[in-house]
């Protein structure tokens, strides 16, 4: 280890999954970090998210297939890991039309497509995959824990101008998602609203999605505890209060999606806004000669699904901007 990179001060900005995954490798790779942040897990964005391994609304493709390819390797190796709250559940996505293969398909272990009898009504082809699961109150409480246990520093503060923060010999990541579009002014990042339904736990063993269809966008995840039931993905829209009638619509077109959901207790109603971007932002900026940031944000609702092939590139960048 050079002495350089141990006198190189690293504060990440967010302790999203994206804040924290990327704390935990830089830690590994023996840097000194600090994580700044106004919320912490369980009050994330993160936490609200149904987190199953699907590149959606990132971009662009050459590079989220990259880093999505390593981080689906990292979840199936969490999934043997009790506690990581990782684990494989059957994802079947819904086309009324037959679909030729995802770009996506050799990321993920056992594609197919779905035969008659696995569809319901109104559909005509469907991919079978399996993919990770993340029990995002499980995995977010794993991943706190996993970097304090690394050394790893917390200071609960908000940060109004990433400029606030440059220092000398000083390495910043900012993983401030949504934020980032006020700490260092990008314009190009925009709200993509999120709106759930979290209820009981069912005995449906699938994860389905219409994203495309005459019931898009419908998602249902079933975890151990709850089942997630979605959604909405409305760009550009900053409403954080959850809506009655969009609340009544999401149930209702879940249930016309599996009919076993009529009768659901409801336990909870969240939004959250997912940090949408033309594109990943995820590059070295320098500020001065002793003073560097490396961004990290706009990754749509993917965070999760890009979390790990993000983190393996802010080291790589990190380790070229100390030498």
């Amino acid at each position: 280890m050079t002495a350089e990179r141990r006198q190189t001060d690293v504060t990440i900005v967010g302790c999203g999954v994206s804040g924290l995954t990327c704390g935990i490798r830089l830690r590994e790779a023996q840097f000194p970090v600090t994580i700044v942040a106004r919320d912490l897990p369980p009050h994330t964005t993160s936490n609200a998210a149904a987190a199953i391994w699907y590149p959606y609304k990132a971009y662009p493709i050459e590079r989220v297939l990259k880093w999505g390819s390593v981080a689906v390797n990292e979840f199936y190796h969490l999934m043997a890991i009790p506690d990581s709250g990782v684990w494989a559940t059957t994802f079947v996505e819904l086309f009324e039309h037959p679909e030729p293969d995802p770009w996506w398909k050799d990321a993920v272990r056992r594609f197919r497509h779905a035969s008659v009898d696995e569809l319901p009504p109104g559909y005509r082809d469907g991919y079978v995959v399996e993919v990770p699961l993340i029990e995002t109150p499980v995995y977010m409480q794993y991943l706190l824990a996993r970097f304090r246990q690394l050394g790893g520093r917390i200071e609960q503060r908000s940060v109004a101008n990433l400029s606030d923060l440059y220092g000398e010999d000083r390495l910043l990541v900012n993983c401030a998602g949504l934020g980032a579009k006020d700490i260092v002014g990008d314009n190009d990042v925009y709200p993509i609203r999120g709106q759930i339904v979290r209820v009981k736990a069912t005995s449906l063993k699938r994860s389905l999605v219409d994203e495309t269809g005459h019931l898009a966008l419908t998602y249902i995840v079933p975890r151990s505890q709850d089942c997630i039931l979605g959604g909405t993905a409305e760009e550009h829209n900053w409403n954080r209060a959850v809506d009655p009638l969009t609340a009544q619509e999401i149930l209702r077109k879940c249930q016309q999606l599996d009919p076993t959901l009529a009768n659901v207790e409801i336990l909870e109603h969240v939004v959250g806004l997912r940090p949408g971007r033309k594109e990943v932002r995820l590059e070295v900026e320098l500020v001065s000669s002793r003073c560097a940031v490396i961004h990290n944000y706009g990754h749509g609702g993917a965070g999760f699904t890009l979390s790990w092939g993000c983190a393996a590139e802010v080291v790589e960048l990190a380790e070229r901007a100390v030498v």
